[in-house]
C-alpha cells in the first residue's frame, strides 16, 4: 500500500486525528494508573512526510518505537525498567535491521490518545503498539500499517459463579467497557444484532477504571479484545475466578504502522516482520542461524541470511540485516511463545497466529 502523501492529505489527516482517534479508537490502553505518560519527543528533527525516515534513525542513532503504557505479553517495562513483548520484539527486530543491534532503541510510551498523533508527528519512528488496522486509520490519519503481527478479536470475560458460559446469555447484564472506542460500538452492535437486551453499559475513560469497576463488581462482564482480557484478568485480584467467554465478536488485526509517503521505511519495518516468519517457516531460530547460515543449501535461506544476493540494499540495508534479526529476537514462533503462548503467564494458543501452513493466517511473501 504505497502511497505518495500530499501536503492537502497531512492536513485532513492532522484535523480528522483528534476526532478519530477517540471515536475510531479500538485498542484501548491496558495500563496501570501510575504507568509514566509518553516520553518527549527527541531533539532530532522529525522525518518528513516525503522520505527519509531511514536517514534520519540512522543519523539519530537510536530507533524511537511507540509502544503501550504497559500491556502485559504485548509491550511492558518489568520492575527494572527492561522492555518485553510481542510488539518489543518487532521494535528490536527493526533496531537489528537497521543498525544490527536490538538494544539501539528509545521506547515512547504512548496511551490510546497519543498514539497516532506521535506517529504522525514525527515523535516515533513507527508504531508498535497492539493497534487495530481499520479503513479509516489507513486512509484517513496519514498513516500505513505494514503487517498484522497478531490477529486478535473481541471478546467477554465473567465470573465463573455466574453461570453464564455464552455472551448470548448476558441478558439484563451491565457490562464495563472504554467510551469512545470501537469496543463499545461492537458491544452495542452485538447486543442488537443478536437481541440480548443487555443493561446500558457501564463506561470508563481508561481500560483499568473498567477493569477495576468489573474486579469490584460493579458490572456483569468485561469486555475488551481477547489478548487483552487474558492480560487483564492476570491483574484481577482472584484471577482463577473469572473465565473468558468462547464468542469472538470482531476482527482486530493488530499491527505496527508507519507515515505515509515514505515506503522505504515501510519495507523496512515490514520485512522485518517477515524475516521473523520466514525464519519460523524454515526452522532457523535464535540458536540455530549461524549454523544454518553456514551450511544451508536452500536458496531462500541463503537469500534471506545475505549468503546469496544482496536483498538488503533494496531496502537501504546490510545484506546480513535478516540474520541480524533472527539472532536478536528469534523467529516468531519463539517471540509468540515466551511473550504469549504456553511459556508465558498469558498462555495463549497460536489459533489465526500460526503459520499458513499450519492452519494460521500469519504468512510472508518469498524472499527472493
Amino acid at each position: 500500500m504505497r502511497r505518495m502523501n500530499t501536503v492537502l492529505g497531512l492536513a485532513l489527516g492532522g484535523l480528522l486525528l483528534t476526532g478519530l482517534a477517540a471515536c475510531g479508537e479500538k485498542k484501548e490502553e491496558q495500563a496501570a494508573s501510575n504507568t509514566a505518560p509518553a516520553a518527549a519527543p527527541a531533539a532530532a528533527p522529525a522525518a518528513p512526510a516525503g522520505g527519509k525516515t531511514l536517514d534520519n534513525v540512522k543519523t539519530y542513532g537510536k530507533l524511537k518505537c511507540g509502544v503501550n503504557t504497559g500491556l502485559a505479553g504485548f509491550g511492558a517495562p518489568d520492575d527494572k525498567g527492561n522492555w518485553a513483548g510481542l510488539d518489543i520484539d518487532l521494535c528490536k527486530a527493526v533496531a537489528a535491521a537497521v543498525f544490527g543491534d536490538a538494544t539501539k532503541i528509545e521506547y515512547k510510551p504512548l496511551n490510546a490518545e497519543q498514539r497516532f498523533t506521535a506517529l504522525q508527528s514525527g515523535e516515533v519512528d513507527m508504531l508498535s503498539r497492539n493497534s487495530t488496522w481499520t479503513l479509516s486509520r489507513d486512509s484517513q490519519l496519514g498513516l500505513d500499517f505494514v503487517g498484522v503481527n497478531y490477529y486478535d478479536g473481541q471478546g467477554f470475560m465473567v465470573r465463573k459463579s455466574s453461570g453464564i458460559k455464552s455472551a448470548l446469555q448476558l441478558k439484563g447484564a451491565t457490562v464495563c467497557v472504554q467510551e469512545g472506542t470501537t469496543t463499545e460500538k461492537n458491544l452495542g452492535d452485538y447486543d442488537k444484532a443478536n437481541n440480548i437486551g443487555m443493561n446500558p453499559p457501564a463506561k470508563f475513560k481508561e481500560s483499568d477504571q473498567a477493569r477495576g469497576a468489573y474486579d469490584d463488581g460493579r458490572c456483569d462482564a468485561y469486555t475488551t479484545d481477547a489478548s487483552g482480557l487474558a492480560a487483564e484478568r492476570l491483574a484481577l485480584k482472584n484471577p482463577d475466578d473469572n473465565m473468558i467467554l468462547p464468542e469472538i465478536i470482531s476482527k482486530e488485526p493488530l499491527g505496527p504502522a508507519v507515515r505515509q509517503g515514505d515506503s522505504q521505511w515501510g519495507d523496512v519495518v515490514r520485512w522485518s516482520f517477515y524475516a521473523m516468519l520466514i525464519a519460523e517457516e524454515k526452522g532457523i531460530t535464535q540458536a540455530n542461524v549461524d549454523q544454518v547460515k553456514a551450511s544451508s543449501q536452500d536458496p531462500e535461506v541463503r537469500r534471506l541470511l545475505g549468503v546469496d544476493d544482496k536483498l538488503g540494499e533494496g531496502l537501504g540495508l546490510t545484506n546480513d540485516w535478516a540474520f541480524n534479526v533472527i539472532k536478536s529476537v528469534g523467529n516468531y514462533g519463539e517471540s509468540f511463545e515466551r511473550n504469549v503462548g504456553q511459556g508465558s503467564p498469558l498462555k495463549l494458543d497460536r489459533g489465526l497466529n500460526a503459520l499458513w501452513n499450519k492452519g494460521g493466517l500469519q504468512y510472508a511473501p518469498p524472499a527472493r
